[in-house]
């Protein structure tokens, strides 16, 4: 099809699309929580007729649109879930449920894909193959919806996954492009020294666990700065140091939290491995002990470069040049990664920032809202590149 006839179809649907997000975004649903959100969209996408639906787990959905002829099974990802934040806009589809925000773009992406699968489902005797629409929960929480649609099959017999996210820093209009590692894992920490307490006065009679935890707060960021090569990305991050009741009193016991987010997966197992050396030298030098966990959590998010080119490749010809830019890979994690893991695939952004309209607040924000005209552009992307995809050799 040509880039006008699907551009006139996704006119015909852009409305819907608009009100499909705003609907979302009044009632949004925590991880794990969704029932609404995925009965509203199983109830859509059954509306649009030539498409296999199911439930593979309690709060997502899949629907398959099979072709006229056998081909290549394309699957396209959306996550569904929301954030615990209590929304601060003043529009009139504000959340109606206290707490309970989607701050990071999912109600668009949810509304993107179904308008996709409602332009595609009406272009079925065009279609060789399968697109497969994937409806995600849980991508806010850890261990993730994807993983655990992924175990209840989504992904069987499919040859390539695509994904997209809204990207409040990414002005509208503009396709973000990541070949190869996009975004880290997100691993968490958590730390606890005992010490001896006693009066702060006399700190001769303790053993001193804030003094103790500040040293190995420092020497941990060693492992960034020496232990690793400078051109290879990693983040140690100290987030929560907890100690003590009043000022005359040393607290026997510290509490400390953080975060690791790296793309090498090896050097991704040697990490805590070099905390506990650093925690255990410490903590032993000063006659403290000490009880470290390491939690591991979403994989790297890791594109397919052939994936990614043919991505690239169409957003050049549907929205010209100009419109792609190619970006660095950051250091926030996705769970698109459990999909990835398993099949070839690419994650990309869609620009859904503007200065013009005040649309400047970043994720996770209780003012964040997106650039609804961006909506459509993703519906295209998807379209163009769904149809693209089915027509590579499997």
């Amino acid at each position: 099809m040509t880039n006008e006839e699907i551009k006139r179809l996704v006119d015909e649907v852009k409305e819907e699309v608009v009100g499909w997000r705003r609907h979302l975004h009044a009632h949004p649903e925590l991880s794990f929580q969704e029932e609404k959100t995925a009965q509203f969209v199983y109830e859509k996408l059954q509306s649009f007729g030539n498409l296999e639906l199911s439930r593979p787990t309690k709060t997502s959905v899949m629907a398959r649109l099979i072709g006229e002829k056998p081909g290549r099974v394309v699957a396209i990802r959306a996550d569904m879930d929301a954030l615990p934040i209590q929304e601060e806009n003043d529009f009139e589809f504000v959340s109606k449920n206290p707490g309970v925000m989607h701050a990071c773009g999912h109600d668009g992406h949810t509304a993107m894909l179904l308008g996709t699968a409602k332009i595609l489902t009406r272009l079925r005797d065009r279609i060789q193959g399968e697109v497969r629409f994937l409806f995600q929960h849980a991508e806010e929480l850890y261990p993730g919806g994807a993983e655990e649609m992924v175990q209840a099959g989504v992904l069987e017999g499919v040859d390539v996954v695509i994904g997209t996210h809204l990207w409040s820093p990414l002005e509208h209009g503009k396709i973000g492009i990541v070949y190869g590692p996009m975004m880290a894992s997100p691993d968490s920490f958590h730390l606890r020294i005992h010490g001896k307490g006693g009066h702060a006065g006399m700190p001769h009679q303790t053993v001193d666990a804030i003094a103790i935890g500040a040293q190995v707060v420092t020497n941990l960021q060693y492992i960034v700065s020496r232990y690793v090569d400078p051109i290879e990305p990693l983040v140690v991050s100290v987030t929560q140091f907890v100690a003590g009741t009043t000022f005359n009193v040393l607290p026997g016991t510290v509490e400390i939290q953080g975060t690791v987010r790296v793309f090498d997966e090896k050097l991704r197992q040697s990490v805590p491995q070099w905390m506990e050396r650093i925690i255990k030298g410490i903590t032993e030098a000063h006659g403290a002990t000490y009880e470290f966990q390491y939690h591991y959590g979403y994989r790297p998010v890791i594109n397919d470069d052939e994936v990614t080119k043919v991505i690239e490749e169409t957003a050049r010809e549907v929205f010209g040049d100009e419109a792609v830019e190619r970006m660095k890979p950051n250091t926030v994690g996705e769970d698109f990664s459990a999909f990835l893991h398993r099949v070839p695939g690419s994650f990309f952004y869609v620009g859904a920032g503007n200065k013009e309209k005040g649309i400047i607040y970043p994720h996770h924000h209780p003012r964040f809202t997106i650039d609804e005209d961006s909506l459509e552009i993703g519906v295209r992307l998807f379209v163009h590149a769904a149809l693209k995809l089915l027509g590579q050799p499997a």
